[in-house]
């Protein structure tokens, strides 16, 4: 099957955006967990690497998978890919 020219443009936005916002996501789990040892100060009584580990993380988690959403959703629209409410 051979994809026009507006097929490639979607799925090379498509594959931007995953690859930018995989890249975030392992600067989150591997770079900022691995630097955080370092920081030695407490936090709520825990130290602080703890809560940038525990918590932090799990925020960026949460906006990549919401961005990621609402990115593709309105890539859908602009493209005339978007899924119909049924």
């Amino acid at each position: 099957m051979q994809l026009t020219a507006r097929h490639q443009e979607y799925w090379r936005k498509n594959l931007r955006i995953t690859g930018i916002l995989l890249g975030i996501w392992f600067v989150v789990t591997f770079g900022l967990a691995f630097f955080a040892k370092s920081l030695t100060f407490s936090f709520f009584g825990w130290p602080f690497s703890f809560w940038v580990a525990a918590q932090g993380a799990l925020v960026v988690y949460c906006v990549i998978i919401w961005y990621y959403a609402r990115y593709m959703n309105k890539l859908d629209i602009e493209y005339g890919v978007a899924e119909g409410e049924e």
